[in-house]
């Protein structure tokens, strides 16, 4: 399927893709509220039908793109047949606003329609399920923030909005991942919650570092398991995959059957790469064509030039590639650690398109587990000032991270939700939080209602990226600056499903 697009004016972004909207002019005064509506929607992946959920804007496309300067002012109407709730993944919204169940508000009953009316924060963002199967069966779509430059750049937006994708039901899916152990709604993981083997509450910090790891699908194990490409401090193997999924999906679609874009012959293409996945890290390769790596997770970064950039759950890129002329370039998506790869093709009108087979010849590696890719971002500042303006440290909290895979139990603190100690802080100091992972599985970690700079990894100071997930591999240290915001309970969570179903969540409780 081919689009005809221009690079000038007017965003096309996804016109790759089903998920993503472009709103005529009139639309932007906004006299009435836009719409999302959540329901269900079906897909064809490899020639087989499969009913997943979904965001529909006013349309009937999925997502929303809003204009500069234009606020995130919707109606959210749940037209599934159970409660769902929507986080604004990376906006800072009002804390009532924030989406996530029961703090502070309930889930909305089926046919129940919710507003909302904040301040956009402006970059490529998304929004999501904060029920975690169902964001694994797909319940999630683009929010994207237009600059006042995007709409006079020369170039040409396009999304690459990633999944992972199963025919099984997600909570079946789900339960095999965990072994029975996750809590499906995280509204309903109170202090009742149990772990296998009532083990709950305990430090489970270095039990990931045994014999005991399970040798399952895609995991490393350091009994001779394996090996996907990823090693730990002193050589210790990683689990990097917990669960081979039918299919990995670039906007809906396989590389069986990929979007095709048309582009401009030697147009220049700003790619908006949002990593939706449930449970896998996945390299973006530009096949040998030069990018720039201009921003992550919505916040520009000085550009750093690649063929190959690494994004975790939850993280995006914001990637400007210059093509070299007429012809069909394929954007690929490596899964971490595995042969399985999907992508989407641009493609100048008239060029030959060739079909992709979805498996690579060769695995690929682990992602940024030295975290060099992380370490060599730095914050663009605009007119040079600093990404957070420098303050004496008012308090700091040291994060672990821990878990195994057997029993399937990930924890923040030794802790998990429903019984944890939530990190505090009061409206306005300049907080430090270093995470230090002592499992062999890495963490995207996500803190609502805030953005962060990276400040420090491994023990080394960096004036890193302002984001609002970062990634922790095994074995790692790093550190995010923040200045406390509005007094509230704001989740601070893991954002591998089966990872945050266990429990891999607590709360950043800050006070007046």
């Amino acid at each position: 399927m081919k689009h005809d697009l221009t690079r000038r004016g007017f965003l096309a972004a996804s016109a790759a893709m089903a998920a993503t909207t472009v709103l005529p002019r009139g639309a932007y005064a906004q006299a009435t509220p836009l719409t999302l509506t959540a329901a269900t929607r079906v897909i064809e992946v490899g020639g087989r039908a499969a009913t997943v959920m979904g965001l529909a804007n006013g349309t009937g496309k999925q997502g929303l793109i809003l204009d500069p300067g234009q606020r995130f002012r919707v109606d959210l109407t749940n037209a599934l047949d159970e409660e769902t709730i929507i986080h604004w993944h990376g906006q800072i919204p009002p804390n009532v606003q924030d989406g996530v169940p029961d703090l502070p508000m309930p889930l909305l009953k089926p046919g129940e329609t919710r507003s909302y009316d904040y301040a956009a924060m402006p970059g490529t963002f998304w929004m999501h399920s904060h029920v975690p199967v169902q964001e694994m069966s797909l319940l999630a779509a683009p929010l994207i923030v237009r600059r006042p430059e995007d709409l006079t750049s020369d170039r040409q937006e396009v999304v690459m909005f990633l999944h992972d994708f199963s025919f099984r039901p997600a909570a079946d899916v789900l339960a095999e991942i965990t072994e029975g152990a996750a809590h499906h709604d995280v509204g309903n993981m109170g202090a009742t919650m149990q772990g296998p083997g009532g083990m709950l509450g305990m430090d489970h910090s270095g039990i990931a570092m045994g014999g005991m790891m399970s040798g399952g699908s895609g995991h490393m194990n350091m009994a001779g398991g394996m090996n996907m490409g990823g090693m730990g401090a002193g050589g210790m193997e990683m689990d990097l995959n917990d669960f081979d999924f039918d299919a990995y999906l670039v906007n809906d679609r396989s590389l069986a059957d990929p979007e095709v874009i048309t582009v401009e012959r030697k147009g220049r293409i700003l790619l908006r790469v949002i990593n939706a996945a449930a449970a896998t890290s996945f390299w973006i390769d530009t096949g040998g064509i030069p990018a720039r790596l201009v921003a992550v997770d919505g916040h520009a970064v000085e550009p750093m030039a690649g063929t190959r950039f690494g994004l975790a759950m939850a993280q995006r890129l914001d990637l400007e590639i210059d093509l070299p002329g007429a012809g069909a370039f394929p954007i690929i998506a490596l899964r971490e650690g595995a042969r399985e790869r999907t992508g989407l093709i641009l493609a100048t009108s008239g060029a030959e398109i060739r079909r992709m087979d979805d498996l690579s010849e060769t695995e690929s590696g682990a992602f940024d587990i030295d975290l060099s890719q992380e370490a060599a971002l730095r914050a663009a500042r605009p007119e040079g000032a600093p990404a957070l303006p420098p303050r004496a440290v008012d308090r700091s909290h040291q994060i672990m991270l821990g878990g195994a895979m057997q029993p399937y139990l990930w924890t923040i603190n030794g802790q998990v939700w429903g019984n944890h100690t939530p990190i505090t802080a009061k409206t306005g100091e300049r907080v430090h939080l270093t995470f230090h992972n002592m499992s062999m599985m890495g963490h995207p970690m996500h803190l609502h209602g805030h953005v962060f700079q990276v400040v420090n990894i491994n023990g080394r100071d960096i004036d890193g990226a302002v984001r609002d997930t970062v990634y922790v591999p095994p074995m790692t240290m790093v550190t995010i600056a923040l200045d406390a915001g509005e007094a509230a309970r704001w989740m601070l969570h893991c954002h591998h499903m089966p990872h945050l179903s266990t429990g891999m969540m607590t709360e950043f409780a800050v006070s007046a």
